[in-house]
């Protein structure tokens, strides 16, 4: 039964971890907004939740492995940037606005996502705190 809890609570926590990863991520491109050649990096929540979940395996039917590539001789579609060993592999966004300075941040992209990845951030830290108090009181028996 106790195993079942704290499964719980790691899902939420790997989650809040890549919440968190993601943020440092847009905030390095709202940062770098006006840097030249600079390459705005994004990952997908969704992926690096099933891969930190343990279901990194492709979807059915897609005959992907489960880095994207479809034949060992090819080259992975992700990077391997620096996401704080979360499991999440990073790699760019893709560009919406062309730049003559062949930067790729767009602004109100990356503000909008900024915002919706703070709210979602907040949402899984009050569902985790929810959680606790929860347990406290059953232990507590109230």
């Amino acid at each position: 039964m106790l195993d079942k809890l704290t499964n719980s609570l790691d899902f939420q926590a790997k989650a809040l971890v890549l919440r968190a990863d993601r943020q440092r991520d847009i905030a390095s491109n709202i940062a770098n907004a006006d840097t030249p050649g600079y390459a705005a990096r994004d990952f997908s929540f969704a992926d690096a939740m099933r891969e930190a979940a343990g279901g990194g395996t492709p979807r059915a039917g897609s005959g992907a492995s489960a880095d994207g590539r479809t034949d060992a001789r090819h080259i992975p579609l992700t990077s391997g940037g620096g996401t704080g060993g979360s499991g999440a592999s990073g790699g760019y966004a893709v560009q919406t606005q062309p730049s003559l300075d062949g930067n790729s941040v767009d602004l109100d992209r990356e503000r909008a996502a900024f915002a919706d990845n703070a709210v979602r951030y907040e949402a899984t830290l009050r569902f985790i705190n929810g959680q606790g108090k929860t347990l406290l009181a059953a232990i507590q028996g109230q």
